[in-house]
């Protein structure tokens, strides 16, 4: 599943692309996602402008004119991809995995533009289209998440208060996203690698000086990540032609009896299982 600087990567894109463009038609193959599509999906977004492009979380939100807003989230296996005309044999996916060319099947929404369509694929069908019809809907919906790593209210007093009473491990804890949005599974090993905590330490065992590493590493982490592009754990190309590069530079992730790239350290990253996922760290700085 994209993690928050995946699917950064992809707003992006969908920016440069598609911000002002009005929707001219659109094709619905399947509405079986994870949520069903209305009925009346076409018509709710044909002939609307798009005005603006933004990402919260791991969600993509999509403005359209007249205060109608379209939340997209990608799932498991869910991709964008913008064709356009005249342009053949271009990359089309606007994120760093899965195909970077437009599959022939499980091509289930599309949207048509004057020089250009938005088709999303999702095999999975895990991802979903969400419609709200105005901005306290929207606003209701993202207060049903814990905030941003990259929000200023992110801090040590926020991490403090949350976690100061809390008997489950740091791990699971950094995934709940009602504590704060947009961390997934890769990023979790990494800001605990880079913070020095142990992932299986209970939150309420954390220091003052660990819960300060905690937000600083959180947002060192994903900033870098975005700024190489995002993971590209299968070395795809997003639409701009640019590989996702972060992959490159994990510390942990799926580093599995290596040494730790840690200056004097003579550790070795270990991989354990929480919650049922692969966890990364290292057994002499994490400790």
């Amino acid at each position: 599943m994209p993690e928050l600087p995946e699917v950064e990567i992809v707003k992006q894109s969908l920016v440069k692309n598609l911000k002002s463009q009005k929707v001219l038609k659109v094709i619905v193959r399947n509405r079986n996602l994870r949520f069903k599509l209305p009925k009346n999906f076409e018509n709710i977004i044909k002939n609307r402008k798009i005005l603006n492009i933004k990402r919260f979380s791991k969600y993509i939100i999509i403005e359209f004119s007249n205060k109608l807003y379209c939340i997209l989230h990608l799932g498991m296996s869910g991709t964008i991809h913008v064709i356009k005309k005249n342009k053949k044999n271009l990359v089309t996916n606007t994120s760093f995995y899965h195909s970077p060319f437009l599959p022939k099947k499980h091509n289930h929404v599309e949207l048509i533009f004057k020089n250009l369509r938005l088709v999303y694929n999702d095999p999975r069908r895990f991802g979903y289209f969400l419609i709200l019809n105005n901005p306290i809907k929207l606003k209701n919906f993202i207060n049903n998440y814990g905030i941003e790593p990259f929000n200023k209210n992110f801090n040590y007093n926020y991490v403090k208060s949350k976690l100061n009473d809390k008997k489950k491990n740091i791990k699971n804890y950094l995934l709940d996203q009602k504590f704060v949005s947009g961390i997934g599974n890769i990023y979790a090993s990494e800001i605990l690698f880079q913070s020095k905590i142990n992932p299986q330490k209970k939150c309420c065992d954390l220091s003052d000086y660990e819960l300060n590493d905690l937000v600083k590493y959180s947002k060192i982490v994903l900033n870098n990540s975005i700024k190489k592009g995002g993971s590209s754990i299968r070395n795809f190309v997003n639409t701009s032609g640019d590989f996702g590069s972060f992959q490159k530079y994990f510390k942990v992730y799926e580093r599995e009896g290596k040494k730790c790239p840690k200056m004097n350290c003579e550790g070795k990253i270990m991989r354990i299982v929480i919650s049922n996922r692969s966890t990364f760290y290292c057994n002499n700085c994490q400790k």
